[in-house]
């Protein structure tokens, strides 16, 4: 998960070499931490969170095959 993720960011972001995804595994679920530019943080959110939405989605779908609940959080 934490792969598709920071695929994901590689493509958005304008500073690719600053992307740092963290991923803390958990029994039934998991937390995966991603963390970009300053001047990046708009586009991985996207307009009205929309981005920040999608990958959500993206990771829900990815983890209910592994029967795992997992959280994004999107640091500065």
């Amino acid at each position: 998960m934490k792969e598709i993720i920071e695929a994901i960011a590689h493509a958005l972001v304008d500073e690719p070499d600053l992307v740092s995804v963290k991923e803390f595994d958990g029994k039934h679920r998991s937390i995966v931490e991603l963390k970009v530019a300053k001047p990046d943080i708009g586009k991985v959110i996207g307009k009205q969170g929309r981005t920040a939405v999608a990958m959500r989605i993206i990771l829900t779908a990815v983890s209910a095959k592994a029967n795992k609940r997992t959280f994004l959080e999107i640091l500065e």
